[in-house]
This record gives C-alpha cells, sequence and structure tokens, in this order.
C-alpha cells in the first residue's frame, strides 16, 4: 500500500492559506520589473542562503554572508563553503523550476546532497549517496541525551521513493503549501543521508513550492523564520523517540500550520519592503477600491463595517488600510476600538 500521510486541515490552515494567496496577491500587485524581482531574488537567496546554514550552526552573520557571496571568493574556510554550496544549489533549483526541467526523484535528492556537502565530508562516498549506516539525533545541548532514531540505512530508499511518488502525484491536486511541507517534514525524519538532510530538505522545499505554482516563491526565504527561533523550528519538524514506535501516529496538522505561518510571515515581510525598492505606487485591488468607494458614500468606515462587506480576513483588511493610509488616499481617525478611516485632503 502506497504511502499517505496523516493530516487534518483546520480553520487555522486554512485562513493562512487564504491570507497567503492574498499576500501574493498584494505583491503581484506592485508592478515588478523585471529588474525588481532580480533584486528581491538576490535578497532572497543571501537571506536563505545564512539562515539556512546558520539553523545547523553555522557561526556567520548576514552582513558576512551578502559579501561572500558577492566577491565568490576561491580560497575559503568551511563555514564559508558551507554558504556558497547552499547559495549554488538554490541558483540551480530556481532555474530548473523556470525552465521545467526540475524533476523530483532519487538522482535530484542525491544531487542536491552532494551540491550541500561538497568538500565538506571526510568521505567522499557519503556525498550524493543515501546513509548505509544508522545515525541518531541527539539533543545540540545535551550530547549524551538521545532525541531521535531515523529509520534502519535498509529502509531509506523505500521510504524516500513512497515520499517522492505521493509529492509528484499530488502536484495540481493538493495545495502546493501543503505538499511542500508534508515533503519538508517526512524527508527530515526519514534522515536519508548522513549529512546535509537539513540543508537539502529545505532547498528541494522551495524547488517543490515553485513546481507546485506557489507564484512569486522565488522572492522569500521561509528558512529566515525558521532561523530566528530554532528550537521552535526543530520541535515542529521533528518527532522524538524510535521512528518505528511513532510512524503509525505520525500526524502532519500541527506541522502544515507552522510551515504555512512561517510562509505567510515572509510574504509579509518582502511586502514592506516593495515601495521603497520600486519607488512606484502599487495598482489598486479590488478590495481596495471597495473601501474607498464605502467612505465616498458613507463618510467613513471602520474595520467592523469593512468585515461586513468584505470575506478578507482581519489581518488582511488591516492591510488594506495601512496600504490606502500609506499612499495618502485615506487617513485613520479616533484610536483603539474607536478608529474610523476617511478620505484624506489632497
Amino acid at each position: 500500500m502506497s504511502w499517505i500521510p496523516k493530516y487534518t486541515i483546520s480553520n487555522k490552515l486554512l485562513t493562512t492559506i487564504r491570507e497567503i494567496g492574498e499576500s501574493l496577491g498584494e505583491l503581484k500587485s506592485f508592478h515588478l520589473s523585471d529588474q525588481d524581482l532580480a533584486k528581491l531574488e538576490i535578497e532572497a537567496r543571501e537571506l536563505s542562503s545564512y539562515a539556512s546554514t546558520s539553523i545547523e550552526g553555522n557561526p556567520l552573520p548576514l552582513t558576512d554572508v551578502k559579501r561572500l557571496l558577492k566577491t565568490q571568493k576561491e580560497n575559503v574556510r568551511d563555514t564559508e563553503r558551507e554558504v556558497l554550496n547552499y547559495n549554488k544549489a538554490l541558483q540551480s533549483l530556481y532555474a530548473d523550476v523556470h525552465s521545467g526541467k526540475f524533476k523530483l526523484d532519487i538522482k535530484t535528492l542525491e544531487k542536491i546532497q552532494r551540491q550541500v556537502v561538497q568538500g565538506l565530508m571526510d568521505n567522499p562516498a557519503q556525498c550524493g549517496a543515501f546513509r548505509k549506516a544508522p545515525v541518531i539525533i541527539r539533543n545540540p545541548r545535551k550530547i549524551d541525551e538521545i532525541v531521535f532514531i531515523p529509520p534502519d540505512s535498509k529502509d531509506v530508499k523505500k521510504l524516500i521513493g513512497d515520499l517522492l511518488k505521493y509529492i509528484e502525484s499530488n502536484i495540481a491536486k493538493i495545495d502546493p503549501i501543503i505538499l511542500a511541507g508534508i515533503f519538508h517534514r517526512q524527508c527530515v525524519i526519514i534522515h536519508p543521508f548522513i549529512d546535509g538532510n537539513g540543508r537539502t530538505t529545505r532547498l528541494l522545499t522551495t524547488a517543490i513550492l515553485g513546481k507546485a505554482g506557489l507564484d512569486l516563491f522565488e522572492i522569500f526565504s521561509f528558512e529566515n523564520y525558521y532561523n530566528r527561533n530554532i528550537t521552535r523550528y526543530f520541535k515542529a519538524v521533528g518527532l522524538e523517540g524510535d521512528y518505528y514506535d511513532q510512524t503509525d501516529d505520525m500526524d502532519f496538522s500541527e506541522w502544515l500550520e507552522y510551515f504555512a505561518d512561517g510562509i505567510l510571515d515572509e510574504l509579509r515581510r518582502v511586502r514592506k519592503t516593495l515601495p521603497e525598492q520600486t519607488g512606484e505606487k502599487p495598482r489598486l485591488e479590488p478590495h481596495h477600491r471597495q473601501i474607498l468607494v464605502y467612505i465616498e458614500k458613507h463618510g467613513s468606515i471602520t474595520q467592523r463595517e469593512y468585515g461586513a462587506i468584505s470575506s478578507r480576513s482581519l489581518a488582511s483588511r488591516k492591510l488594506d488600510f495601512d496600504k490606502l493610509v500609506k499612499l495618502r488616499l485615506i487617513k485613520a481617525e479616533g484610536t483603539g476600538r474607536g478608529t474610523y478611516y476617511v478620505k484624506a485632503i489632497a
């Protein structure tokens, strides 16, 4: 029987996915030129290369990572090589997704891991090859404490094969966020390589988002969200105990909520940077014009009144007001719950 993950699509997850769609719509309402998109992609790669390696203990600060990626120096320390490897793999995946060449299979998985650990492992045979030995996940703060025992090496190829088959067969059938989230956690749990599992998984998660149809996947860094609270990330993505004791009861529901939160958080971060970067006023969407029409007819509008005429979430409605205030089309009056919005005087 094929592997099928267990998860529930909660109201929270549905709301977050809807807000991600709304945030993508907001981003696309900015008339981004190819130059703007290229700049955002570079910034996202810098942030991802920094955050994903930082999660694994790399001490280089973001400023040093940005400098390193710009200079591309040849004689590098291991900490620098780790960052350069990640950036190179990310660029390769972006290109493959955009050209339609990206294929999620074992060969690709091994290729990305090889790129990630190139020049960093003592045993070359462990580069680009599934592990042939057992591994144990220990508590980084208490090295004697075993947190998780992944599946036996003899089972890795089948488990990965089942996972990849599930993802590939459900592209265009299941929401990209759910699909990428399932891959992310299950791949980390299987732990197919001796080293480079987390970085390889996060890289391929980005590619899956793009292949499965998430717009603008290349201009944000969900790794940044994880790096801000690494302990929470490890707790959310992993398991405790022995894999074989957990596998029948493993549920992805809470992880998917956390995974979606990370994408939404990053999209909102990117959105805040756009006016300063593009220098252009964004196009107004129908929901923005809805606010302006209401104010024109009634003289003012409150959060509650907007909620009564709109299906958008509370967080998105707040962003709508913020955007119109920033564009100086409306202004806020009153304070707290008594806040209402009126037409700004030119």
